[in-house]
This record gives structure tokens, C-alpha cells and sequence, in this order.
């Protein structure tokens, strides 16, 4: 089948500079619009960006538009400094940027512009750029999406207005019963990864942490130190298993949060050891040293910033790695555990790629003896382990971006351009 003639603009606060991320979104918009562009389709990214780079760049085959720079030069700290500031300001000026600029341009290419707004800081532009559409006489000729990928900020938007201006979208079932409950039916559209996550980690750099290790099996668990990402249940699963002489310890990293310090209180209540390394963890060694550097510590908590390049050889050299969130919109670090080579417990909430004991181990319940069973069950089955990392990584292999935006994103699209009466590549107007 041929490529359809299709644009798109990916639109979001985030984005791909170090100075536009915060969270996961700077890198979903990233990776999902290098997809596009590779798969054949224009593609701009437009998000509020560095000030000290270029308005207009191309990498990697994507338009990047910094949006706000203006604004961000007086707010050097990052893309949420100032963050009601340069929504107001894009609120005013970008809809008639976006419309008059990039929406024009692609209409007299001859293409068909989808335009992709990415979460609730974006709800509202929607409507202006859907009013100026219409001013304009081609409305009908655009599609314009909105994608959830969290519930921040839901109970700002507003949702009758949003569903009749936009197509909504979502990254998991989960996801689309909490927009069901707000009057929407969205479409879901599930996150990827990119297809780099699936080379496989170094062997020698995994062996170097396991030997680190001093053969003790080791649990990872990293995440916001935040009740939804169910640390105490992670940590009194460790003080059961302790109890039980079972040798196991937990590796963990989690932000500034002043709940970590309660967590790690309680777990020296519980008669756990706990050990916190400041040093820098630039490298596999130097990750190998603060792993090794307390050999007895049932906790490792790791106190300085943890590169994202580590993270597939840490996955890869545990036992297990704990994705147990009670809410997790979509289950993005289970995906990635899998990915390179690991075995990962997950919750049971946006995590529809998870099967459990065939490619991950789900944990239902916030019962931190449910979670302590399968560390336990894992443990003393090499067979199973073996099972499930070879599950995951072919799990993993159809979530990748390219597989998303062919077998998920692109053949929606008729679905949501029917529902906003829009004219779509091939169809004729009614059908």
C-alpha cells in the first residue's frame, strides 16, 4: 500500500532539548515524531524549547519548532519555570502560528495536516485552532487529535469542547475508562519504544554488575519516591523476605521527594539496612563500585542521577526489576525492562502488553506479600526467568515506534477523521 499524503505537527510543552524535559512526554513526542518523519510523512515538532537554540532546526529528519522562546530566556530553569506564563503566551500566539504557517504550507502541498496535541497544557488550543480552521474554509480538510497520556491536570479541561473540537486519543485501556468517566470514548493508541532499546546490553558490562553483586541476587526499583509507584509495599515485600532468610537485595532510585526519607525510615524500622551512595554513577563501573561498595545492605538507595544509558544493563543484570505502580498510565519502564532482556514485576493498571508468567510477573494487589511471593517465585526458577526475558524481548520487538505508527497510529486515523466529519486520502466525503 502506498504512503497516504499526510503532515504532521506533534504539539506539546515538552520536547527533545534537555531544557524541555521534565518527565516522560519530551521524550514520547521525540521518538514518536522521528517516527513519522522515518516512515515517510513531513513531520514538525513544535514545543517550548531551549532559548539559546534555533528557533527552526531539522534533526533527524523532524522540523523542530522552539515555541515561546521569548518567554523562556526570562525562565532559564526549565520547561515547567514559568509554566503558566508560556501557556498563556502560546494560548494567545501560537493557534494563528500553527494555522496560518505550518497547517497552510502542508494544504498547498497537497497534504492532509494531522495534528497531534499531546496532553492537558494543549487541551485549549484545540479550540482556537479548530475556530481558525473554520474561518479559514478548511476545517473539513484537517484532523486534529488530542492525546492523554496521564490524568495531570483533567480537571481543567474542558471536555465537551474538547471532544467537539478535537479526536481523542489515549496510550491504554486503563487510560480510556478514567476519559469514559469524563464523557469521552477515545481511540487508544499505545506508547512505543525506540528500536534502539532492543540491542542488547553489553554482556560484559552486565556480568561486571552482577559480579559487583557478590552473588547476591538483586531487585531494582526506580521511580518518583511517590505513594502511586508503591514503594512501601516494595519495601515491606524486602523485610518478608529478609524475615524469611531469603537472600535477595534492592537496588533504588528515586528523586528528591521528602517521602524517600520516610520510606527509608521505615525500612530500618522494619530491620532492614539501608545504605545511601552520593557518589557519581556515570558509568557501568562506576555504578559497579557503588553496587559493590555495601555488601551487606539490604537497600542500596542511589543518591545522584542515574543516566538513562545505564538503565538497560541494570535491568538486564538483576533478578527482577520492580514496575508494581498502582497507577501507571501505560507501564513504560516494564516495556523497556523487557526490551533489554529482563524480568520485571508490573502492576495491573495501563500494562496491556502484560502477561503474567510469559512475559513479565503481574502483581494485582498492593499486598506487599503478593509481591514478596514473586520475587521469591522468581528467584528459585532459572527456568522461568529464562522464559519470561525471552517473552519480553519479543514482546517488546512490537512496541517499537516504527511498529506503533504503522499497525496502530496511521490506520486509526480514518477512524478519527469520520468522527470529525473530515475528508480523508481516498475516501469519499460521506462514506
Amino acid at each position: 500500500m502506498s504512503r497516504l499524503p499526510l503532515a504532521f505537527a506533534v504539539i506539546s510543552m515538552e520536547g527533545p532539548d534537555t531544557y524541555s524535559q521534565a518527565g516522560g512526554l519530551g521524550v514520547r513526542v521525540a521518538h514518536l515524531s522521528r517516527a513519522l518523519a522515518a516512515a515517510g510523512y513531513p513531520t514538525s515538532l513544535f514545543f517550548v524549547g531551549d532559548p539559546a537554540l534555533p528557533h527552526h532546526e531539522v534533526r533527524q529528519g523532524v522540523d523542530l519548532f522552539r515555541l515561546a522562546q521569548e518567554v523562556s530566556r526570562a525562565f532559564p530553569r526549565g520547561i515547567y519555570d514559568g509554566e503558566e506564563v508560556k501557556r498563556e503566551h502560546l494560548a494567545t500566539h501560537f493557534p494563528q502560528e500553527l494555522v496560518h504557517g505550518w497547517a497552510t504550507r502542508a494544504l498547498e502541498s497537497d497534504l492532509t495536516p494531522i495534528l497531534l496535541f499531546e496532553e492537558w497544557h494543549t487541551a485549549g488550543w484545540t479550540k482556537s485552532v479548530s475556530d481558525l480552521l473554520w474561518r479559514n474554509g478548511v476545517r473539513d480538510r484537517c484532523l486534529l487529535v488530542w492525546n492523554a497520556n496521564n490524568q495531570f491536570g483533567f480537571d481543567s479541561i474542558d471536555w465537551p469542547a474538547l471532544a467537539y473540537t478535537a479526536a481523542v486519543t489515549t496510550v491504554s485501556r486503563y487510560m480510556r475508562v478514567l476519559l469514559q468517566n469524563r464523557g469521552i470514548d477515545p481511540i487508544v493508541i499505545p506508547n512505543g519504544i525506540p528500536e534502539t532499546a532492543l540491542e542488547r546490553p553489553d554482556s560484559g558490562q552486565v556480568a561486571l554488575l552482577r559480579r559487583a553483586a557478590g552473588g547476591t541476587p538483586m531487585v531494582v526499583k526506580i521511580g518518583r519516591f511517590h505513594p502511586d509507584k508503591r514503594w512501601q509495599q516494595a519495601i515491606r515485600a524486602m523485610a518478608l523476605l529478609r524475615r524469611s532468610g531469603v537472600a535477595v537485595r534492592m537496588l533504588a532510585r528515586g528523586g528528591g521527594e521528602p517521602y524517600g526519607r520516610e520510606l527509608m525510615a521505615e525500612a530500618t524500622s522494619l530491620g532492614l539496612s539501608v545504605v545511601r551512595w552520593s557518589g557519581e554513577v556515570g558509568s557501568t563501573v562506576e555504578l559497579a563500585r557503588a553496587i559493590s561498595s555495601a555488601p551487606t545492605a539490604d537497600i542500596l538507595e542511589l543518591g545522584s542521577f542515574l543516566p538513562e544509558a545505564l538503565l538497560p544493563y541494570l535491568y538486564a543484570s538483576s533478578t527482577a526489576v520492580l514496575a508494581n505502580s498502582g497507577f501507571e498510565p501505560f507501564g513504560l519502564v516494564g516495556l523497556e525492562t523487557m526490551a533489554a532482556g529482563g524480568v520485571t514485576l508490573v502492576g495491573a493498571t495501563g500494562e496491556d502488553y502484560a502477561r503474567h508468567l510469559h512475559n513479565c510477573f503481574v502483581v494485582q494487589t498492593d499486598d506487599p506479600r503478593e509481591l514478596a511471593d514473586g520475587i521469591f517465585q522468581l528467584l528459585g526458577d532459572a527456568r522461568l526467568r529464562s522464559s519470561i526475558r525471552r517473552n519480553g524481548r519479543s514482546t517488546a520487538r512490537t512496541y517499537t515506534w516504527p511498529q506503533v505508527v504503522a499497525s496502530d497510529m496511521v490506520p486509526r486515523l480514518p477512524i478519527l477523521a469520520r468522527r470529525q466529519m473530515a475528508r480523508w486520502p481516498g475516501i469519499e466525503s460521506g462514506t
